[in-house]
This record gives structure tokens, C-alpha cells and sequence, in this order.
């Protein structure tokens, strides 16, 4: 026995009461999704050598940050019954300011623990080696080059002889390094000095 086929009034009234295939919801944002997580294990590891790093120079200072840079947080395992002495922060530090660093070590904990919280660093270790920060140095090498004074230039007879004698040399990078180690070691002999 076949069935009636529904009117177009009928089906339209099927359908709106009934849905064949759910609505597709769009995912949810992955920062509000892992939100919860993340302050989970913010509390329970703490924020880690990441914002230390990022905050580094506000925290120590431009002198010491020059020198030093936050390596890694090392939570201490816990002791059932006693209180967890703090978090050992490890210092990657140039070599001969290692010593200086070891007499600020108080300093160092007490600013740290401003920034992270109280108590949350205990100690320190001091490991030597090269700092990231000297990566930005050298534009303040390059300032203070900048700022010397200019130098006398040579007297025409030496200037000439020192590019009669370089006359061979062809143009380029080497040409014009020799003619500044000339002109250098022309003047020292000016002045007297080797």
C-alpha cells in the first residue's frame, strides 16, 4: 500500500517543527577554551622564566640585566609536613660577574619575589656563560664610536705617498681598510708612538 505524498502546506509544516541535521555551531575560541587550563597551571608551576625574561631589566636593573638573564625556575619538591623553602632560579651570567652577582644574590631574590610573589623564589644559582643581552650592545658601541673626536687629517705629502704606494691596490674593501690602517699608522709615527 503506497503512501500519500504530503501536500506542499504539510510539508512545509513538517519541516518547520522538525529539523533533519542540527545547526552547526561554530568552535569556540581556543584562548577561552584553555583559559581554565592555563590558570590551573599558572597556580600550580607558577609564571615560569618566560615573564621574568620579559620583565628582566624593570626587575634588576640596566646594569645588572646587561650581565644577567633569567634561565630557569626550579620548584623544589614538596616534603610532606615541612614548607616549601622556595623556588631556585637559575642566573646565566658573564664570566667575571658571576662574583658580583653572588654578592647581590639578596638583592636579586628580594626583587624577584616583588614581581612574582612573596616567597616564591628562595635561591639562586649562578651558572657562566654567554648573556643574550650582549646581543644589544653593540649599538651603544657603535654610539660611543660615533661620539669620538675626529681625528687631524694628514699632511698632503703623506697623504700622497700613501696613495702613490697604494696606487696598485685595486678598488674595494681591502683598497680602503689599507688606506685607514695607512693613515693610522702615519699618524702614530707623527705623533712618536709605535
Amino acid at each position: 500500500m503506497k503512501r500519500p505524498l504530503p501536500t506542499a502546506d504539510e510539508a512545509l509544516r513538517i519541516l518547520a517543527a522538525k529539523r533533519s541535521r542540527p545547526p552547526q555551531r561554530t568552535a569556540p575560541p581556543a584562548g577561552k577554551a584553555l583559559a581554565g587550563l592555563i590558570r590551573a597551571l599558572d597556580a600550580r608551576f607558577g609564571q615560569g622564566p618566560g615573564a621574568l625574561q620579559a620583565r628582566w631589566k624593570d626587575i634588576v636593573g640596566e646594569t645588572l640585566a646587561a650581565r644577567t638573564e633569567p634561565v630557569k625556575l626550579s620548584k623544589p619538591r614538596a616534603v610532606t609536613g615541612t614548607a616549601s623553602p622556595g623556588a631556585v632560579l637559575e642566573l646565566r651570567v658573564d664570566g667575571a660577574a658571576a662574583a658580583l652577582i653572588q654578592h647581590q644574590s639578596a638583592d636579586i631574590i628580594a626583587r624577584v619575589n616583588v614581581f612574582l610573589g612573596p616567597g616564591t623564589v628562595g635561591k639562586l644559582r649562578i651558572v657562566q656563560g654567554p648573556v643574550k643581552a650582549r646581543i644589544n650592545a653593540p649599538a651603544k658601541a657603535s654610539n660611543a664610536v660615533k661620539a669620538r673626536r675626529r681625528l687631524a687629517p694628514l699632511d698632503a705629502a703623506a697623504e700622497a705617498d700613501l696613495q702613490t704606494g697604494l696606487a696598485k691596490a685595486a678598488e674595494g674593501p681591502l683598497k680602503s681598510a689599507l688606506t685607514r690602517l695607512g693613515r693610522e699608522v702615519l699618524r702614530n709615527t707623527e705623533r712618536g708612538e709605535r
